[in-house]
Formats: structure tokens, sequence, C-alpha cells
């Protein structure tokens, strides 16, 4: 596949993961504490299934573990906002069972061919363990908001999101620095803006 249609995927995610912050962060502003809007998880999970296809078409194991953790945890969001039910049945089939078929595609010749992964010229074993370790840090900030969310039965993002939204993502953007990879750039150089305009927010709240 050509790289610009690659990278316009990839881009393409960007625009959605960026959107979904645009959004909470002019609500949260106009309510001078954070707020998550009903469309922030339905554009992350969009965000996510093209991201996912991004990091695959780049062999980029990191990318695509990132995504793939994340990926049921804006769905549980979702229905604890009130708004998975309001996806059309087969709309909800599908997008539980897509990442399946992607799995499946994902085989070669009835195994998963994790030379391309693992032994990416691109992509020296070490710098694939900073993108991992990243990818698991960025993603640990939905695994510590979805267990708050369950405790409170409300979905919420609190301090310790933002944190580890901010740590991260100054890990990523090393990743994708050394990467050279101009979606992750771009994506998370705008995003640590974001995620320390509420982190402030939540402090001046607590004040």
């Amino acid at each position: 596949m050509k790289d610009w249609i690659i990278y316009s995927i990839g881009f393409l995610a960007q625009i959605l993961f960026s959107s979904r912050l645009i959004i909470q962060w002019i609500t949260s502003e106009k309510q001078r504490k954070v707020i998550t809007p009903k469309t922030f998880w339905t554009l992350s999970l969009m965000a996510s299934f093209l991201l996912f296809i991004y990091g695959y078409l780049r062999l980029d194991f990191a990318i695509m573990l990132g995504q793939s953790l994340t990926y049921y945890i804006y769905i549980r969001n979702l229905q604890l906002q009130g708004q998975w039910r309001k996806f059309p049945i087969i709309v909800q089939y599908l997008l539980f069972i897509v990442p399946i078929i992607i799995v499946v595609f994902y085989y070669n010749n009835n195994k998963i061919d994790l030379e391309l992964l693992f032994q990416n010229d691109n992509i020296p074993f070490w710098l694939l363990v900073l993108g991992i370790v990243a990818q698991v840090v960025f993603t640990l900030r939905f695994v510590y908001q979805w267990i708050h969310s369950e405790r409170h039965k409300e979905s919420t993002l609190p301090m310790g999101f933002w944190v580890l939204s901010l740590i991260g993502a100054g890990l990523i953007l090393t990743y994708a620095i050394i990467r050279e990879d101009p979606v992750l750039f771009v994506g998370h150089l705008f995003g640590l803006v974001i995620y320390a305009r509420n982190a402030y927010l939540i402090r001046q709240t607590n004040d």
C-alpha cells in the first residue's frame, strides 16, 4: 500500500483523537471543571480502530498494542454514559466483532507473523521496548479511568487519568521523534497541552 494512504489513515485517526480533546477541552473551559462530553468516547472508538489499522500497516507493534488495550474500555464508557444502546444493533455487533476479524486477517499461513513485528529493521529492539512501555503507560490511564468510573458508576476523567496522560504522551512523543513518525508526533504534541490544562482545572476545582 502506498505511504500516502497509510499516513492518511494515521492522520485521520489523530484528527479524531484531537477532535475529542478539543470538544472535551472547550466543554470543560465553559464549565470551569473537567467534563466528559458524550462524543468523547464515540470519537475515541473510531480513532482507536483507525490507528490500529495504521499501526498494522506500519508494522508497528507498539501502536497496535496500545489501541487493542483501550478499544473495549471505550465501549464500556459508552455503556456507562448510556450511549452504547443508541447505536444500531448491527453496528454494536460489528464493533465487537471487527477486532476479532482483524486478528484473523493478522495471521500469515495460519500463524501470526511475529518476525514482521518484532524484527522490523526500521525499529531496533530498544526502540520497540520504549514504544511498548510508552503505550502501556499511556493505556494505563484508561485502565485507571475505567476502574474509577466503575466504582462511581459514572464515566468521568479523574486527576490520575491526566497525570498518566502527561507521562505516557511524553514517552510516546520521544518514541515518535526517534521513529520519525509524523502521525504520533503531531497527535501527542497537541495532546500534551490539553492534558496539562485539564490537570490544572481539576487542581483549581479541588482547591
